[in-house]
């Protein structure tokens, strides 16, 4: 039933996206009055006590706690992790979302790349076909002239998407012999116990103000990792990918939103190619979904 578990993860990882989108904005808001290493610090923290209680609730604590815990591979998925987070939220200090999401669309071709030594996945060419379309489409959404892709801030998105990419690639890794519930846990504690570490010397006391951003916060990153876990345990890294280009929409959305940011019709044209691409998958993955279950009957 492998077109079945595809679409399932294609599913899931909407979902992620919807969920990411609306914490990214929170971490957006956030970033403007504490450090980038005290967010992400925040960003476990909140979310962590969440992950616990699903844990006891599925009674899924021997599925986190065993003898085959790969720890290295989660030790460096945690670390890549933290990097990526740091980076994202210094990126979104001068950049919108809309603007990141476009950058960080680099991550599900290299995704592509790195699941067919590391996994040993075959790529069919209808996922090259998505995955071109798509990456075409976010050349043609923010253009290399604009100087958005010079800056800094860009230059730190780049690195958290290379880094964002290694990471889901080891969490499919790791999930072929661990629960979805071992990924989240240890992904949320490393982010909590690293974080306020690291940012324990420059701590900056929270804003009263800001109590309702860290509870969004908690509740949107922990939907959303639940998901995206979800995403690449059921579903072919090559197939899922380019959904992930459906956060554009969202970033363009909530820039509307929040900050009164609005697209061009270079960045709206080549968003409707990123999310037409990753449409033409699911159609072609759906057939073959339905002749598996006929099948199987």
């Amino acid at each position: 039933m492998h077109s079945t578990g595809t679409l399932r993860g294609i599913a899931a990882m909407l979902l992620a996206c919807a969920f990411f989108a609306c914490m990214d904005a929170l971490l957006k808001s956030l970033a403007g009055h504490y450090p980038p290493v005290q967010v992400m610090a925040l960003r476990g923290l909140t979310a962590l006590p969440l992950v616990c209680l699903y844990i006891a609730w599925r009674r899924e604590a021997t599925g986190v706690f065993n003898r085959r815990t790969r720890w290295r591979l989660h030790l460096l998925r945690t670390v890549l992790n933290m990097t990526m987070l740091v980076l994202f939220v210094y990126g979104l200090k001068s950049l919108g979302l809309a603007e990141a999401y476009t950058l960080t669309f680099i991550a599900p071709l290299l995704m592509v790349l790195i699941a067919v030594p590391l996994l040993g996945e075959s790529v069919q060419p209808r996922h090259w076909i998505a995955i071109g379309l798509g990456f075409i489409g976010v050349v043609i959404a923010l253009r290399p002239e604009q100087g958005a892709f010079l800056s800094t801030g860009a230059v730190a998105i780049l690195v958290a998407a290379i880094c964002y990419a290694l990471s889901n690639v080891l969490g499919r890794l790791i999930s072929r012999t661990e629960p979805s519930a071992a990924l989240v846990f240890w992904a949320t504690a490393g982010m909590a116990v690293g974080g306020g570490l690291l940012s324990a010397p420059q701590w900056v006391p929270i804003q009263a103000g800001h109590a309702w951003v860290l509870a969004g916060l908690a509740i949107s990153g922990f939907l959303g990792q639940l998901a995206i876990a979800e995403a690449f345990r059921h579903g072919q890294a090559a197939a899922i990918a380019p959904f992930e280009y459906s956060a554009l929409a969202w970033g363009l959305l909530l820039d509307w939103l929040f900050w009164q940011a609005t697209a061009d019709v270079w960045t709206l044209g080549g968003g409707a190619l990123i999310i037409a691409s990753g449409l033409w998958l699911a159609r072609s993955e759906a057939p073959k979904a339905a002749g598996k279950k006929r099948q199987a009957a």
